[in-house]
């Protein structure tokens, strides 16, 4: 079992009131470690984080900023924490181009704050930084992109998130020594799951068309992405982290964590498999007027293979399935905390 590595474990989750990270602390909680939480208030009443309940089984939910770099330490030097998932980020393309200057004080200075704070505090033995498949120099190949392949990003938040893995790449080397503070980096690709309400991503802009009746409107449904869901790269932060406090010289770097060639697919079919999943739901192509995103992108995660034992099990049609059922069962009142506990069991 996965989570046995962190039983009785002092854990720290950064953004644990979003997507990922609600799913992480949940994972973590129910495995027996004491998670405290450092995060921004839920977007909406309906996040994962708020109808799952996730926050009462959690020691402490902290809401803060991670600009906010005196009340980080603050908290991270009070629970001293043993391993740090940091997940807190502005993770929007498009809003990334209307925001910029926000989008890098948060995922740049923010993940500067973290790991000041961290070595500060001088008790954590691993510590995983979340970044995205984005931060990749996207050449559109066909290829998954591989761990030392090179960093980049046209748009403000792919660019944050390269320059995020720079600044790692740096701390790590200037201040975290491998044989006492493990930092590692991981890089996912597309995630969906229950419990997302994030506007501008497909799965909860088809989930709200689907409850409205109405068309899910599409700008390309041609473009592929590597669709997985959200407990494959939890997973896999969670397997890291515990070779890293087992080993912590011989994991202390970055590490793709995405699905297999089966599951990059496109667009267009991602919303048949959600529209035929959730039992009547439909879409429509519209014109693309917006900025720039990639077209093509996936990843190789033959490190994480190769170093860790790790590789993904859910095709992405089971994806969708398990996704769309869990919004399913909040859409006909049913108990999406038992949901999506019974999800992990089944991952697990």
């Amino acid at each position: 079992m996965i989570g046995q590595s962190f039983a009785g474990k002092r854990v720290l989750v950064t953004g644990h009131t979003g997507f990922k990270g609600s799913w992480l602390s949940l994972w973590l909680a129910r495995s027996g470690a004491r998670v405290v939480g450092y995060a921004l208030e839920p977007r909406t009443e309906r996040d994962h984080f708020v109808t799952a309940g996730i926050g009462e089984r959690m020691a402490e939910s902290v809401i803060g900023d991670v600009r906010d770099a005196t009340r980080l330490r603050e908290v991270v030097g009070r629970h001293r924490p043993e391993v740090v998932f940091h997940l807190a980020a502005q993770s929007l393309v498009r809003y990334s181009y209307e925001h910029p200057a926000e989008t890098f004080e948060t995922n740049v200075v923010g993940t500067a704050n973290v790991l000041d704070a961290v070595r500060a505090a001088g008790s954590s033995l691993a510590t995983v930084v979340i970044t995205s498949d984005k931060c990749y120099r996207n050449n559109e190949w066909e290829r998954g992109y591989r761990e030392t392949d090179t960093l980049g990003g046209r748009d403000p938040y792919s660019a944050s998130k390269g320059a995020a893995e720079l600044l790692v790449s740096c701390y790590r080397d200037s201040y975290f020594a491998p044989a006492a503070m493990a930092l590692a980096t991981t890089r996912a690709g597309n995630v969906i799951g229950g419990g997302d309400w994030n506007t501008d991503r497909l799965v909860p802009d088809a989930i709200r068309a689907f409850e409205a009746g109405v068309p899910l409107r599409v700008r390309s449904p041609e473009s592929t992405r590597p669709w997985q869901h959200v407990l494959e790269p939890v997973g896999g932060y969670l397997l890291l982290a515990s070779r890293m406090l087992a080993d912590p010289a011989a994991h202390a770097m970055p590490f793709n964590f995405g699905p297999d060639s089966s599951a990059v697919c496109s667009v267009g079919r991602l919303c048949d498999l959600a529209a035929k999943a959730w039992g009547g739901g439909r879409w429509e192509h519209v014109a693309d007027t917006g900025a720039h995103e990639a077209r093509l992108l996936a990843l190789d995660s033959g490190r994480a293979e190769q170093r860790l034992g790790w590789r993904p099990l859910l095709s992405v049609e089971e994806s969708v399935e398990w996704t769309t059922s869990w919004y399913r069962a909040r859409f006909d009142g049913g108990d999406v905390a038992a949901c999506t506990l019974r999800q992990i069991t089944d991952y697990e």
